[in-house]
């Protein structure tokens, strides 16, 4: 059917069967949902009108669980079933127009105005208008997964008969059994292989809708792919120029990505846009990589080629812009394109793509190679089939779960990500439904399906079939890996199906996996010994200085590992250090970045930029030694809101600077972002800071932490002109940033007469104040060196709690600060645990609560604190534990790690406004806390704090003399664990914290 256009609200719309008219009553009831959501939730509907037009996220205020607890809740009100869609639905018209469609029977919805919808909804938009040449026309009572079935060797090419549901497999797919076909160097030798001998058998089965799936030949795959070819040569691609791929996961993807293979171009995979309000953001960020790529094609789908185009104003190279309709009309030709097995065949752009591009190159050769090793690793057989709902832009799915299938033949069952996120369950169904035997996901998925599938949905689920459930491309949590496996026990999941692996993209994709009958394996070792020496001692998982590390299996075949201290020593087993690689797929390097490649290999070993240990035969793995800050599931590189920031009127182009700071006294991460300006009058300057921050929110997916406007000169730059963002940084830090740069000669003389006796009647009056921030600061130095030895070298945890406390406790006497506490009585017993929440007015917040509540407490920290480790040490040694706010997708990880914390006896410390901000009054408060002490069921502790923000105000590190007070309310016990439980205990917390967290004469008296 065609897509559905959508309707402007308040007049009447028909589409051909009336089928929307007749839902017209959805409206008021969606309304209502919502409301009753929305008490719930404790959103202020007197503030925050709910209306068909108002926006989920700008006017609500809804995050990424309250959107998911709210179509959870829309499902079953209104008995539908919501498209993949509605969890990127910005309005709640969208959502209506999502049930309407839903209710109606249609599966997706293509809003007006939005030129990128297609892209969002991944496949589920691109169904119902593309042609299906090698479709498979079963009947009603034939199984979704017969499509995938291995077709009758003596059936006509046009029929492809299903088989059953024990798919025995009467052509083998791999001319030996954990081994690739012989005598294929390349991936287009891989396909030609399979055309000779099996064309008419299914390779893909695009799982674009539950009913109906969509089988893709070999041959229909390689007849795409020649008019893709064709198309790009008649374009003027020359052999070994980069062709991007800006695609949604569909047959257009892979038919483009061998199309650019066999003219000889190179694919540059890229990911299609997230947002329509976040385009812009979107394709400057992409801006870089296309640069570095040199591309001179980019292929994406026709709702985003006209803002695509502005590509060509930012790319030189760039040739032209295409689309899977450009090659409709091509005549598929045989092409004579024969590259050698080293031949680049792809650039897979890592992580750090966008502030400074990092191509790795990928040869044929490369990616055989690791695909072939992985293969025996899992032990590939002709009866397999791999389920994936990865990005294809992605290693994991282009190579792991995609090329890995090509190359031993076995059908892959292909899912859009977007359905996976907003309906786990369709991932675990499809392995039910397809038979899948080998799927892989990101630790963040597992968690996702325990939180948010149900016990009934459990009830019909089969995964007995599932032979490797593969867990990568983040840090694995042993207690995932234990909580998945007991509760899909049920399902037939083995628990020795579970398999823990790593890999990185400069070696194509996969490094360690573990035995491919083996389940997990989780050391066990003293915390302590660890944090202080590095040494892996074993000890009992029952002791309570033990720390799980989940094994990430041993190295591939013909793969090998090492460990190196900082002097570039090789490591014993059991020693932490800095993890390097060598192996048949080891990239040559970065694609036109040599400074890059030269840091990546030093002596033949590539630096991995991990840390980890062996221990028998096996790595474990303990982190990043560069941390990067990420912001909404995506990593942030200053130039992107800088170029957009400069083009806002008022603005000195060139003149911006963001940098992320890190806040010490705070333990937190804040953006900050600084630009020049001419505009001296008050009103025009709020109103530019204002657009300012509107366009870095687009930018960014959320607001910056600190808006800066300076006068001209204040934003520091090299002779050359290039902006010096760690001076900059520098000078936020010391305070002195905001105050103005020198004026030049002839401006000073002509106010220095006038402005002498002022300036000298001000000196005066600062002189005591600027002795007492001397002296704080003084104190401090003189303090602060001897406490962090101790917390490093302290050998238990509640030592060095101690010495914290008595530190802070010294500091502030010595400064003359008289603290004031109310409320102790309320403090647990120390055999509880509970959750702090506690208002935010300043750096010195976290010091006050040490001092007050006398134990341990693991404060959540934003995670680009640990980026630094002369701050992540310390924090590491006193519990800390971070976290990302930034990052959708890691909510369901972070619940599962405080909830661990909470089992094991440690007390919580939330600071559930995020951050602080000068002016007096609260900000809103975020579910974490409330989350955890619910999902826990301990209680809150509200504490109001008062008097820090005038001691130490804003972002300026200038102590002020005064006092400070903290009052402890009663504990707050959560009545269940539901998400209305979790949302009054944080209107009960705020009740009283409000009216206790301001300042007030009496205070000052």
């Amino acid at each position: 059917m065609p897509r559905q256009r959508q309707p402007e609200y308040g007049k009447n719309h028909h589409d051909s069967g009336g089928k929307i008219d007749r839902h017209a009553d959805l409206a008021p009831r969606l309304l209502e949902i919502l409301r009753d959501f929305a008490r719930d939730s404790g959103i202020d509907q007197a503030q925050a009108r709910i209306e068909l037009h108002s926006r989920l996220e700008a006017d609500l205020g809804l995050d990424s669980l309250g959107r998911s607890e709210l179509i959870a809740r829309l499902e079953r009100g209104l008995a539908c079933r919501l498209s993949d869609e509605a969890l990127l639905a910005a309005t709640v018209a969208d959502l209506l127009t999502l049930v309407t469609l839903a209710r109606a029977g249609a599966t997706s919805l293509t809003p007006a105005n939005t030129e990128v919808s297609a892209a969002h909804a991944e496949t589920a938009t691109k169904t119902k208008t593309q042609a299906k040449p090698d479709a498979v026309k079963a009947s009603t009572t034939t199984s979704p997964e017969a499509a995938i079935a291995e077709a009758s060797t003596s059936a006509a090419p046009a029929t492809e008969a299903p088989i059953s549901r024990a798919r025995t497999l009467p052509t083998p797919m791999i001319d030996q059994i954990n081994g690739l076909p012989t005598g294929v160097g390349t991936l287009i030798e891989m396909l030609d292989w399979h055309l000779e001998r099996h064309p008419s058998k299914t390779h893909i089965l695009l799982d674009e809708t539950e009913d109906q799936p969509r089988p893709i030949s070999y041959a229909s795959l390689a007849e795409g792919a020649a008019k893709v070819a064709a198309g790009l040569r008649e374009a003027g691609l020359q052999q070994q120029q980069t062709v991007a791929l800006m695609l949604p996961t569909g047959a257009d993807y892979f038919q483009g990505f061998f199309g650019v293979l066999q003219a000889g171009g190179i694919p540059v995979p890229i990911y299609p846009p997230a947002r329509p309000e976040q385009i812009e953001e979107h394709l400057r960020r992409h801006a870089g990589i296309l640069t570095n790529a040199d591309a001179r094609f980019l292929i994406t789908v026709p709702e985003a080629l006209r803002v695509a185009r502005l590509l060509r104003t930012w790319v030189p190279s760039l040739q032209a812009l295409l689309t899977p309709q450009s090659f409709a009309n091509a005549t598929a030709v045989a092409l004579t394109v024969h590259p050698p097995p080293d031949a680049i065949a792809l650039l897979q752009y890592t992580s750090g793509s966008t502030g400074a591009p990092k191509g790795v190159i990928l040869s044929h050769a490369d990616l055989l190679a690791n695909i072939a090793a992985m293969g025996s690793a899992v032990a590939v057989r002709s009866d397999d089939c791999f389920v994936s709902w990865l990005p294809l832009y992605h290693d994991m799915g282009l190579i792991g779960a995609w090329l890995g299938s090509l190359c031993f033949g076995i059908p892959l069952v292909s899912l859009s990500p977007l359905s996976f996120l907003a309906q786990p369950l369709r991932w675990l169904k499809a392995i039910d439904t397809h038979h899948g035997t080998l799927s892989a996901a990101p630790n963040f998925a597992y968690e996702l399906c325990l939180k948010r599938l149900r016990d009934e949905d459990l009830d019909e689920l089969d995964l007995s079939c599932w032979r490797r459930a593969l867990n990568g491309a983040e840090p694995v949590g042993a207690e995932t890996l234990r909580r998945f496996s007991e509760r899909f026990s049920r399902c037939g999941l083995r628990a020795e199906a579970l398999a823990p692996v790593y890999g990185l993209a400069e070696a194509a994709v996969g490094l360690t996996f573990p035995p491919s009958t083996r389940g997990p394996v989780v050391d066990c070792i003293d915390r302590e010994r660890f944090a202080v020496s590095g040494e892996a001692l074993m000890l009992p998982c029952t002791d309570t200085q033990a720390m799980s590390i989940v094994s990430c299996g041993r190295p591939l075949p013909g793969y090998h590992l090492r460990i190196l201290d900082r002097q570039g020593q090789v490591l014993p087993e059991r020693r932490e250090g800095r993890l390097y690689f060598q192996g048949p797929s080891a990239t040559r390097g970065y694609f036109r970045n040599p400074q890059a490649t030269a840091a990546l290999i030093q002596d033949g070993w590539h630096d991995t930029g991990d840390r980890g240990y062996l221990a028998g035969g096996e790595l474990y793995l303990t982190g990043r030694f560069k941390d990067l800050i990420i912001r909404g599931g995506r990593n942030l590189y200053p130039y992107e809101v800088e170029q957009a920031v400069g083009e806002v009127s008022g603005v000195r182009k060139g003149c911006v600077v963001a940098f992320a700071a890190t806040d010490q006294a705070r333990g937190s991460e804040r953006l900050v972002l600084v630009a020049e300006t001419r505009e001296r009058d008050s009103a025009r300057r709020g109103s530019l800071a204002q657009r300012v921050r509107e366009r870095a929110t687009e930018v960014l997916g959320s607001p910056p932490d600190e808006v800066l406007l300076v006068p001209p000169r204040s934003v520091l730059k090299t002779s050359s002109g290039k902006l010096r963002r760690g001076a900059t940084r520098e000078r936020w830090a010391s305070g002195r940033l905001t105050q103005t740069p020198p004026a030049p000669a002839w401006q000073f003389l002509r106010l220095w007469a006038a402005g002498l006796r002022a300036a000298m009647a001000r000196s005066v009056r600062r002189l005591p104040r600027q002795l007492y921030a001397g002296y704080a600061w003084l104190l401090f130095i003189l303090i602060a060196p001897g406490v962090w030895l101790g917390i490093m070298t302290l050998p238990r945890l509640r030592w060095r709690w101690r010495l914290v406390r008595a530190g802070v406790g010294l500091l502030r006497r010595l400064a003359w600060v008289p603290l004031t506490v109310r409320g102790a009585e309320w403090i647990p017993a120390p055999e509880q645990p509970f959750v702090i929440a506690s208002n935010h007015q300043s750096y010195l917040d976290v010091m006050a609560l040490i001092e007050v509540i006398d134990r341990p407490i693991a404060f959540i920290a934003k995670q680009g604190l640990a980026a630094k480790p002369w701050v992540r040490w310390p924090l590491q040694r006193l519990g800390t534990l971070f976290v990302d706010r930034f990052d959708l997708l890691r909510g369901p990880e972070d619940a599962r790690r405080f909830a661990e914390a909470l089992t094991r006896g440690q007390t919580l410390g939330f600071f559930p406004e995020g951050t602080f901000r000068e002016r007096p009054g609260l900000l809103p408060f975020r579910m974490g806390a409330f989350l955890a002490a619910t999902g826990a069921g301990v209680p809150l502790l509200p504490v109001a704090l008062r008097g820090t923000r005038e001691l130490m105000r804003g972002t300026h590190f200038y102590p002020h003399p005064g006092r400070a007070l903290v009052e402890i309310g009663e504990p707050i016990w959560p009545e269940d664990e539901s998400w209305r439980s979790a949302a009054k205990l944080r209107d009960q917390a705020r009740a009283f914290i409000a009216p206790r967290c301001e300042q007030t004469a009496a205070d000052s008296d």
